[in-house]
């Protein structure tokens, strides 16, 4: 086994253990501690939460910036798929040419989105005075993750495992660890507006 599949794996074993600990931490602190009457249906609330919730037309953020929200989307899906074909790389599942053409020009196209949204963070003096240095460094490993996958299904290189190897190391430990802790801000949101009877809306008459 080559050192940069070893480091690889390394990296994916620490941040496995990292984001082990960051589960139980967050089961840790249990429910939402909420003494004010409850009035709602919390298991609604949650599944709202999580489906009709995440809607661009329920936020604002979203359903007046369609365009990149868009790309957001599209970055995302990328980052699932890049992450779904570092588990059959290492496990050495090979594609036909055609099938890694797609999938390249899939990551391409997702890679690219998140370039595009970079560039806007630089340029909107809006979201850049809120930015913060792992804005930007969340960005381009993710972004270069995404693209590193797309040139390795095409052109087998040994950059790919180290540029993956730093991802995982970072997952964990800057704002990409909003991965697991989604879930958790998700549910609190479901938990907090289901007790007022705020979520899900009711039909109006």
């Amino acid at each position: 086994m080559n050192w940069y599949i070893k480091l690889t794996l390394v990296s994916f074993a620490i941040c496995l253990i990292t984001y082990t600990y960051h589960l139980i931490k967050i089961i840790s602190r249990g429910k939402p501690k909420d003494f004010s009457e409850s009035i709602g249906n919390v298991g609604s609330a949650v599944l709202y939460s999580f489906t009709r919730g995440m809607s661009p037309k329920k936020k604002e953020s979203a359903y007046l910036h369609i365009p990149t929200y868009t790309a957001g989307m599209i970055y995302h899906l990328g980052t699932f798929l890049s992450i779904a074909l570092f588990f059959l790389i290492l496990i050495e599942v090979n594609f036909n040419l055609k099938i890694n053409i797609v999938l390249s020009v899939l990551l391409f196209v997702s890679g690219f989105c998140g370039i595009g949204i970079l560039i806007k963070r630089i340029l909107k003096k809006e979201l850049k005075a809120l930015s913060n240095p792992d804005d930007y460094i969340s960005n381009l490993l993710v972004t270069g993750f995404q693209l590193i996958t797309a040139i390795h299904l095409l052109f087998y290189t040994p950059v790919y495992f180290i540029i993956v190897s730093i991802f995982l190391l970072y997952l964990p430990v800057g704002k990409l660890k909003h991965s697991i802790y989604f879930f958790a801000a998700r549910y609190h949101l479901g938990f907090f507006y289901g007790r007022r009877g705020v979520w899900p809306p009711q039909n109006k008459v």
